[in-house]
């Protein structure tokens, strides 16, 4: 990516994360960008593809939070991992999965829906690989989906449960 659109990429992600995907107008978008609004859709051509920047940009951040640096030892990275998707909602956002908030902003979009399902199939994927739970993709993606949806609840409590479950997940697969 460009620094040009590695910027707008970034402040679009983050006016989206406040404001959501209805409410900022292209004027708002264009100054969380940094931008002229002629560089923008120089960019970004259309709305859609501002939100697509903004959750591409979002996905290559979140995986890069959620798996630079573990463990070496695998049975450690579970609960690093459940650790960092606290800190990330800690942080980030408060209220869900900015992924699902866009598909359920436009739930006929196919691009959102594609990426949707890339950046989840991809999260699982890497979790399964860095835990040494091959195989058990879905079963960590629900792990990790419920504390994202729970920790607006529970904070703390929930990262504590999903430790609980990806332990007995642990168990479960070694048996």
């Amino acid at each position: 990516m460009t620094d040009t659109k590695t910027k707008i990429a970034a402040g679009l992600e983050q006016a989206f994360a406040a404001r959501g995907f209805a409410e900022p107008s292209v004027e708002d978008l264009r100054d969380a960008a940094g931008v002229s609004l002629r560089t923008l859709y120089k960019y970004t051509p259309s709305r859609a593809d501002m939100v697509l920047a903004a959750l591409e940009h979002r996905h290559e951040r979140y995986l890069s939070h959620l798996f630079n640096d573990l463990p070496k030892a695998q049975e450690a990275v579970l609960d690093v991992l459940f650790e960092r998707v606290g800190a990330w909602m800690a942080t980030e956002t408060s209220h869900g999965c900015l992924f699902h908030g866009a598909v359920a902003a436009d739930p006929g979009s196919e691009g959102l829906r594609a990426l949707l399902a890339r950046h989840k199939a991809e999260v699982a994927r890497r979790a399964a690989a860095a835990t040494g739970l091959a195989g058990r993709e879905i079963d960590l993606l629900l792990i990790l989906e419920g504390l994202t949806q729970a920790w607006s609840l529970h904070r703390d409590t929930a990262v504590t449960s999903a430790k609980r479950l990806g332990h007995g997940l642990r168990m479960n697969s070694a048996a």
